[in-house]
């Protein structure tokens, strides 16, 4: 449709042209036409009109400049081909004059008006039809209205003007017509379109949605749903569509035919699983379109685990017992059929019928360790419980030699897809195989994993995300007896890819020689490498730059030239450097290779090479200096021992509790230096000294002669009626009772006497001995000063005479150890002489407190 355009022609002169230009009103510059209406893919001339000829007039469309075609010099004109939707708002066209007087227009451009598509009626209660359609593009601009749509049926004559534009309703008479044929009509400012249908009503019934959906009587596996649908006039049948939906997806399907309330059985569901229905009805009779679905959920109810876990055993012997590991796998929600709350374990022992023990492990728990009698076979049952019941138990046996007997350990090579694992069947009497790994080997902790194989296996694919490259893994092969005893079958171990060494070998020194040395890097553990160890290079470096026998030239990476050799035996792991300059410098370094390559070269170690003649000084001067320290440590033992025995440590006799005796008071607790409390026997002198003329040290006289011509034996005798043990023999201990001058006596033993004793003094009490020591006391220390009173150690030795007093020995024995040591007591020379003035001494025997004091 082309715009009415105004057109000056050339001639347009005069007086006719004047009076044209002023009927166009006030203004120098006018642009036609004014707001124009036009549907897209139209084409449009606009032309403007100047009051007078003017050069510097420029026009834009939507802020871009464009040409026109000048017609006379008043008039231009603009064509536009195919013009394009741009806004609701239109597509702005204006000129500017002299650059300061503007004049434009606003070109309306609509949507094109399109024929309804889909056009169609349907009733849900054949009271009401419903038709819809697709109205395509809205046409509505700014200051235009949208397109309008009019329902027409043809046999009635009836006309309904449609609220909407994509939806009308029409109400239908009671016992009216069955047959319709609508026509739907579109309009706007530039355009009519119209679409018909014809169809009957009862063909065309599209019933509501069901309502009140119910799930009751929900178990385990089952549940009855229940719904409702609205009457539709007086079609007595519905086609109802039922859907059970679990896991996202469609489960089970079923079409029912019902009248005004639906019911249907849902069977095999699984336990403790959430499912979802829904359910849609449609006319049976002429079926034209489902209802809209309604949807309801529920869940079935716990059922008892329906497979026993998988179950598996780690067995580890240690001091008469054996360390079992249980692991198992945690059922499936389609093995579980609920929560499962804990696994009971119960260990049989077979060797004893009546040992029965059960534990039980709360979950999520997917193991346990148990501590079992390395004598006796075992028989161990694991079942899992939930709140509705126990699944069936799966058993293992535990034999009395653990099945883990030694065999030889295989390498193989995993790849991208897994390790590949074949095996020989040993026993044909087995009810499958087992192999175990460990995911995470270098984890003290690791789990185990399992996968079970059927009996007729001989191979399988091990694949797990766990697995990495450089990472070792070992793998155990076992076979199932019908027992349930596992027997160890074979192993493997392999690398899903390897690697270079990630770390060298630490290397020690030994054996340093002029002329060679010794590697050692016994502690390189192989097993932990990321790959398996083929063998070691060892560089070595010197000034000379002369590579030994074996050895070959290398050159590093930072362009240094060295010798390599070559030990192709992984379990070498020392080396001797021959043929080495004395006092000369070597570095060295031992790498580790594998398949892929060898490790990192790290820094060089230095050892230096001593002179040749300084090991030969070590071998003469090391045992010479061992020599030298035994001799002194031997020296000093001996000259101790010697001491010892020639030169004894004299004890000091002022030190001796006997001088305190005298002045000694009875005490109500008598101890053994109480000579008061003691009840003595009779004293018999056996012998005194003869042919010697004794002065005191105190009168300081010379002792001119003195002969010890027989040792002075004093007897004491036991109280009559005494039942005590044996009475102790005294004696003179020379050692302590020689003079100063007489020191020379040194090794004087004395000997038994042969005569009878000679005199006999006998003291009836403990007062008159104690009064005779004390006065024989008190003389010899006015005779003689303090520190030089000759003094006599007393020892008591057991004897085993016995008897009374009435009847004394006439050849008395000599002495006698006694039954136990008693300490040795000095008194002075002379003190039991039977008179002050006799130079005689005389051994005093002091009676033993433990034996003879009560």
């Amino acid at each position: 449709m082309m715009p009415a355009s105004l057109s000056l022609g050339s001639g347009a002169t005069g007086a006719h042209g004047r009076r044209s230009m002023k009927s166009l009103g006030q203004g120098s510059l006018f642009i036609f036409p004014k707001d124009k209406l036009v549907e897209e893919g139209s084409n449009v001339t606009i032309c403007y009109i100047s009051r007078s000829p003017e050069n510097n007039i420029s026009c834009h469309l939507e802020g871009v400049p464009i040409h026109g075609e000048q017609l006379n010099p008043n008039v231009s004109t603009f064509s536009f081909n195919n013009v394009p939707f741009i806004r609701v708002t239109g597509t702005n066209f204006y000129c500017i004059m002299n650059k300061h007087e503007t004049s434009g227009t606003i070109l309306y451009v609509s949507k094109v008006l399109e024929e309804p598509k889909d056009f169609s009626c349907e009733t849900q209660d054949l009271k009401t039809l419903n038709c819809t359609w697709n109205p395509g593009h809205d046409t509505a601009l700014i200051g235009f209205p949208s397109q309008r749509y009019t329902l027409f049926e043809s046999f009635s004559r009836k006309k309904k003007l449609c609220a909407r534009k994509n939806w009308c309703d029409w109400q239908v008479a009671p016992d009216s017509q069955e047959t319709y044929n609508f026509t739907l009509i579109a309009e706007n400012n530039l355009r009519r379109r119209s679409v018909n249908v014809f169809f009957n009503l009862t063909h065309r019934v599209h019933p509501m949605k069901p309502f009140k959906v119910v799930l009751k009587s929900i178990s385990a596996t089952n549940a009855t749903m229940t719904w409702k649908v609205h009457p539709v006039g007086n079609y007595s049948t519905l086609l109802c569509q039922v859907e059970l939906h679990g896991g996202g997806k469609v489960i089970q399907q079923h079409n029912v035919s019902i009248t005004t309330n639906g019911q249907y059985f849902l069977s095999e569901l699984e336990p403790i699983t959430q499912y979802v229905t829904r359910v849609r009805c449609a006319a049976a009779q002429h079926f034209w379109k489902w209802s809209q679905w309604t949807r309801q959920s529920f869940t079935t109810l716990e059922a008892a685990p329906s497979e026993a876990p998988d179950i598996w055993r780690n067995v580890k012997s240690m001091l008469g017992s054996r360390t079992v590991t249980l692991f198992w796998k945690p059922l499936s929600k389609s093995q579980a059929h609920g929560k499962i709350l804990f696994y009971n374990v119960v260990i049989e022992n077979l060797d004893k019928s009546s040992s029965v023990k059960l534990l039980s492990i709360p979950a999520p728990a997917n193991g346990t360790e148990l501590t079992l009698d390395q004598k006796c076979s075992y028989q161990i049952h694991v079942t899992a419980n939930n709140s509705a019941g126990t699944s069936p138990a799966s058993v293992i046996g535990i034999s009395r030699d653990s099945g883990n007997k030694k065999v030889e350990e295989r390498r193989i090579q995993g790849t991208e897809d897994g390790f590949s694992l074949s095996w020989k069947p040993q026993s044909g009497d087995v009810i499958g195989y087992v192999v175990d790994w460990c995911d995470y080997p270098q984890d003290p902790s690791c789990p185990l994993q399992w996968k079970n194989l059927g009996p007729n296996t001989t191979s399988t694919v091990i694949r797990s995300d766990a697995f990495r490259p450089g990472v070792r893994y070992n793998f155990r092969i076992y076979e199932i007896s019908t027992e349930r005893i596992a027997y160890l079958l074979e192993k493997k171990t392999g690398y899903s890819q390897e690697l270079a060494p990630s770390n060298n070998p630490q290397v020690t020194i030994s054996n340093l020689t002029s002329h060679s040395f010794i590697l050692n890097w016994k502690d390189y553990s192989t097993d932990s490498q990321s790959g398996f160890i083929q063998g070691y290079y060892v560089y070595l470096k010197h000034t000379a730059e002369q590579c030994h026998p074996g050895f070959e030239k290398a050159v590093l990476s930072d362009d240094s030239v060295c010798c390599k050799y070559n030990i192709d035996n992984a379990e070498q792991k020392t080396f001797v450097v021959e043929n080495v300059q004395p006092e000369s410098f070597y570095e060295f370094l031992v790498t580790s290779y594998t398949s892929v390559g060898e490790g990192l070269h790290d820094t060089f170690t230095k050892v230096t090479i001593p002179d040749e003649y300084s090991h030969v000084l070590i071998r003469i001067i090391v045992p010479m200096i061992f020599c030298l320290v035994l001799f002194m440590v031997v020296c000093y033992l001996m000259s101790q021992w010697m001491k010892d025995k020639c030169y004894p440590d004299i004890p000091d006799p002022y030190k001796s509790s006997v001088l305190s005796l005298i002045k000694y008071k009875e005490s109500h607790h008598p101890t053994i230096m109480k000579v008061n409390d003691c009840i003595p026997d009779a004293i018999e002198v056996v012998n005194k000294l003869e042919g010697s003329k004794i002065q005191f040290l105190g009168a300081r006289k010379s002792l001119t002669e003195t002969e010890l011509t027989k040792p002075a034996y004093l007897y004491v005798l036991p109280a009559e009626n005494y039942s005590g043990p044996s009475p102790f023999i005294c004696f003179e201990n020379f050692t302590y009772n020689q003079a100063a001058s007489d020191s020379g006596s040194c090794g004087h033993v004395p000997k038994r006497p042969t005569t009878p004793p000679s005199q006999l003094a006998l003291l009836t009490s403990s007062e008159n001995l104690l009064k005779s020591l004390e006065q024989n006391y008190m003389n010899s220390l006015g005779e003689s000063p303090a520190g030089e009173t000759s003094l006599n150690y007393v020892s008591q030795l057991a004897s085993p005479m016995s008897g009374d007093k009435d009847s004394l020995p006439t050849n008395p024995p000599g002495p006698a150890l006694g039954s136990e040591y008693r300490m040795q007591m000095a008194v002075t020379l002379g003190l039991a002489s039977p008179s002050p003035s006799e130079n005689s001494s005389l051994s005093v025997t002091l009676l033993d407190q433990g034996e003879h004091c009560r």
